[in-house]
């Protein structure tokens, strides 16, 4: 088939990759216009942009996948389905009708559970044992259309969202590309998805990610895990912002008000509701990430210091 990638972020590569090698035709990408990054500000094409420029390939950039001009390249390339993974923008109707197939999504999630921009950061915050990858109809509503196929994955006790999206991004891309041939051989059926069992998952927001010391250790740790790499889970110190890496519920661990600090020889823990939780890394602002028992040691925590 005649293909056209649609995708943005670091995450969307390995679908990219696998459709590059597939045997399909790669006609261009589309993505998301170059942004501000870095600390000059300056303007960077997104990974699946760079990737495209170092090989050739054109790349598409509207503001807005309406733009008649971007409608207008569309239809000359007549691309036969535009695969997509992690775009980033709505894509209307009159876009949507154009390829002969549609649009394909890869989505990180078990449709329609968690629908939405961060389905793999509500699974490991919300403590779901089982999620997986589907590949749907792209359609007008969130995360809606028929399903073509789906896979599954643990999610591991000590798993980050970080951990779970690469390892979901690289088992996708299989998925995708068996799903791109069994359109192209005619034997892909795409299922209407249960009416039952609908979550959302919008992104994640700063507040999101700030630690909440009265909740029980095992959810600091879920809400720890969920924000790494993004936003970050931080909470404050002494009136300023610390991020704070994985952290670990201390079973038996010594009694500590919601917050409270200890500093062991080893190790440093912090209360919750329930147990305390053992720190992993800490980044105070301005600052490189260190280990707790290294920031402790060059703050010099006292007794009864508190996280807010």
């Amino acid at each position: 088939m005649r293909l056209i990638f649609a995708g943005t972020p670091a995450v969307a590569l390995p679908a990219l990759e696998a459709v590059a090698a597939s045997g399909h035709e790669l006609l261009a990408v589309v993505t998301r216009p170059d942004a501000p990054a870095g600390r000059g500000r300056g303007l960077h094409r997104s990974p699946v942009g760079a990737w495209a420029d170092e090989r050739g390939i054109e790349v598409l950039t509207p503001a807005r996948p309406r733009e008649p001009e971007f409608l207008d390249r569309l239809r000359d390339l007549a691309p036969d389905c535009v695969p997509v993974v992690a775009y980033g923008a709505l894509v209307p109707p009159v876009a949507l009708e154009i390829p002969r197939h549609g649009w394909v999504n890869l989505h990180f999630s078990l449709l329609p559970a968690w629908r939405g921009a961060a389905p793999v950061q509500h699974a490991v915050l919300h403590g779901d044992e089982l999620t997986g990858a589907s590949v749907f109809q792209l359609e007008q509503g969130l995360d809606t259309g028929p399903v073509y196929g789906t896979l599954t994955d643990e999610i591991r006790p000590t798993d980050t969202s970080g951990d779970l999206l690469e390892r979901l991004a690289h088992s996708g891309a299989g998925l995708l590309v068996a799903v791109l041939d069994a359109i192209d051989a005619g034997g892909a059926r795409a299922e209407p998805q249960p009416a039952d069992g609908v979550s959302l998952a919008p992104k994640l927001t700063v507040e999101d990610a700030r630690v909440r010391w009265t909740d029980p250790a095992f959810a600091v740790d879920r809400r720890v895990r969920a924000c790494a790499p993004a936003p970050g889970a931080w909470t404050t110190f002494r009136d300023d912002r610390v991020k704070l890496g994985p952290v670990r519920p201390v079973p038996d661990g010594p009694e500590l008000k919601p917050g409270e600090l200890l500093v062991e020889k080893s190790r440093v823990l912090a209360g919750t509701a329930t147990g305390p939780v053992r720190l992993g890394e800490v980044r105070a602002a301005g600052k490189k990430a260190m280990s707790a028992s290294d920031w402790a040691r060059g703050v010099r925590v006292t007794t009864g210091e508190v996280f807010a």
